[in-house]
């Protein structure tokens, strides 16, 4: 089996290889600059170890792989325009460094040219490939819709947040595992295996962001803690906390997250009081591990043998213990 360090190697050299320039300027640099920006590479990783994992050939796996880590890039443009967010990765985002509108413009690019590599695959599977990718697409969109919906509705219920994080994170994980999948030739029941191995896996894993928004230390989170609270959202740590708190509690929680958008010191800490006195931290970290938990047991269905399952659980280990 071919080691993650390897096949991200494969991945980032592949990607270096791309020319992501074109004319106007304005349009394409912005492209340019997320793509050559590195980061965890963790939809392509997952879709090649997938598709190694049942047998398959990861060059194959290529084109696809980089055609969801393009579109993964595509939604998080589009997020830091709805967000205001100043900086992702440790660095600038296209929002901040050039503007909204030429963000916008580069991000619709960018999810146009996702489909472009898709087709690009092997006519065997391109055109199941691009019916996940659309299909992931549209339920990308859904949870985003969802989570500007939350910010103005004071009833949102624990389960409507992991359904909302469902959409808007873990779906694109399932759909890069059940592609790796494709390009293997796998047959129907492990595809839908793997993709609920995906879908657990990435609840986990937007909790565990959750938790560092809050908590992470921007130096090696890459962008500032507590964007979450100033920004009013009803994350898993504020519905929990909302659940248990006292009356007082509860209306200084609903009061601090009336307040307009904005960082505020006094409020943050105040919130992130809140939490503590309710232990919601350690809340949100049990469940974070019963999804990360549930996703294994998953991976244990799938029928292949457990040799060649240890890259990939290796790396679902790796991405649960992270610290970034």
């Amino acid at each position: 089996m071919t080691s993650v360090e390897k096949i991200q190697n494969l991945i980032t050299q592949f990607i270096e290889s791309q020319d992501f320039m074109g004319v106007p300027s304005e349009l394409y640099a912005p492209i340019d600059y997320t793509m050559r920006q590195g980061g965890k590479r963790m939809r392509p990783t997952l879709c090649l170890l997938a598709c190694e994992m049942f047998g398959g050939d990861i060059n194959e796996c290529l084109i696809p792989a980089v055609a969801a880590e393009i579109f993964h890039n595509f939604t998080l443009i589009h997020d830091d325009i709805m967000d205001e967010a100043p900086l992702r990765r440790g660095l600038e985002t296209v929002y901040h460094k050039w503007n909204s509108d030429i963000a916008l413009l580069s991000g619709d690019t960018m999810l146009i040219k996702a489909f472009q590599y898709a087709l690009k695959t092997n006519e065997l599977y391109s055109q199941e490939i691009l019916v996940e990718l659309c299909k992931v697409a549209v339920e990308v969109c859904e949870g985003q819709q969802y989570d500007l919906n939350f910010e103005t509705r004071n009833d949102v219920t624990l389960d409507e947040y992991i359904e909302m994080i469902r959409l808007k994170t873990a779906v694109l994980l399932g759909s890069v595992l059940k592609i790796g999948a494709i390009v293997a030739s796998a047959g129907d029941a492990d595809k839908r295996t793997i993709y609920n191995f995906g879908i657990d896996l990435g609840i986990a894993f937007q909790l565990q962001d959750d938790l560092f928004d809050c908590y992470g230390d921007v130096k090696i989170f890459g962008k500032m803690p507590g964007g979450d609270i100033a920004d009013n959202k009803k994350t898993y740590l504020y519905l929990k906390a909302l659940e248990l708190a006292s009356d007082e509690d509860k209306q200084l929680l609903e009061g601090y997250f009336s307040l307009p958008k904005g960082r505020d010191d006094n409020k943050m800490k105040a919130v992130l009081d809140i939490f503590a006195k309710y232990h919601v931290m350690e809340i949100v970290t049990d469940v974070m591990t019963s999804y990360y938990k549930k996703s294994l047991k998953s991976l244990d269905k799938i029928s292949v043998s457990d040799d060649c399952k240890i890259v990939l659980r290796t790396y679902a280990d790796h991405l649960y213990n992270r610290i970034k």
